[in-house]
């Protein structure tokens, strides 16, 4: 029923584990001691105060960038921050969620 949401409203499914066996950067966003507490094995820790600090530096790794955080909330957030830079992003939303779908 969602992919006929996504469908009619012209969005798409994103295969988020193809796209991290090709080599796309997975940032979570949230602060540093939820970072600790448990994420994604490779995924960077950018908590989202510092996100434009590092448009820099995920801008030279030239890869499509997933974000992630405790929700989606903050990771919709960081998206918006590093797409208006030009960096191809996506936001995928509870990193326990994308975490089941890339295994």
């Amino acid at each position: 029923m969602l992919g006929f949401f996504k469908k009619l409203l012209g969005g798409t499914t994103v295969n988020y584990k193809e796209m991290v066996s090709n080599g796309a950067i997975i940032v979570d966003v949230r602060t540093s001691a939820e970072f600790k507490a448990g994420h994604i094995p490779g995924s960077k820790n950018f908590p989202l105060d510092n996100i434009r600090t590092k448009v820099a530096e995920l801008k030279k790794l030239n890869k499509p960038v997933i974000t992630v955080c405790r929700s989606g909330a903050r990771s919709g957030m960081a998206k918006g921050i590093l797409k208006s830079a030009g960096i191809e992003v996506y936001n995928g939303g509870a990193w326990t969620s994308l975490k089941s779908k890339i295994v």
